[in-house]
């Protein structure tokens, strides 16, 4: 028997694509928000994701709420790829290169403070920052108990650079070989060529 028209089938194929355009004012919002700022009109983020300005606000009811989706969901990206990188069975130093790289790669989805994006006191959004930030903290002390990461280098330092290189230059071309290359580049410079420990663990 067929479902009737309006039954469950038919309100999960309305929730999917609510989904998906939910998804793609959130893509189209953070490439909008990079280009043009904070300012940047609600109807201009509508007609880059192919929806109605109804649709937008359906969703997100005021600039400040699209703007603290999008970095909360930054900082689920930036969470997510310090997890994968602490997981790896590598040496620390592969593990921060992975997370550059995996940060290359989301760059056009990043809308955070350090790209002028607003700054949050969302509890939710500022847990996962703290815990990225951990997770980062324990991949960099790890080489550096282990002698193979310089004992100065900090998780700053590594959270600076990453959002450098999320933010592509706009006359460069290729941006993405372009950071690849300043990762490596700054990589042999965080590793500690006297191969001695940290002294002080």
């Amino acid at each position: 028997m067929s479902e009737k028209r309006g039954g469950p089938g038919r309100r999960r194929e309305l929730r999917r694509d609510a989904i998906d355009n939910r998804d793609r004012v959130l893509t189209a919002a953070a490439a909008a928000v990079r280009r043009e700022g904070t300012a940047v009109p609600m109807a201009t983020i509508a007609a880059d994701a192919g929806v109605g300005v109804g649709t937008v606000y359906r969703h997100y009811p005021s600039r400040d709420a699209l703007l603290g989706a999008l970095t909360h969901r930054s900082f689920q990206l930036v969470l997510e790829t310090a997890r994968r990188a602490a997981a790896l069975d590598k040496p620390p130093i592969e593990r921060i290169r992975f997370f550059l790289e995996q940060t290359i790669e989301h760059g056009s989805d990043l809308v955070l403070p350090m790209h002028g994006g607003p700054t949050t006191s969302d509890q939710a959004t500022v847990a996962l920052r703290n815990e990225a930030h951990r997770t980062l903290d324990s991949i960099l002390e790890r080489g550096q108990r282990n002698g193979t990461i310089r004992t100065e280098v900090t998780r700053a330092d590594i959270v600076t650079f990453g959002a450098l290189l999320a933010q592509g230059l706009p006359h460069v071309p290729d941006w993405k070989s372009t950071a690849r290359r300043h990762a490596d580049i700054y990589l042999a410079g965080l590793l500690n060529r006297t191969g001695r420990p940290d002294p002080d663990t």
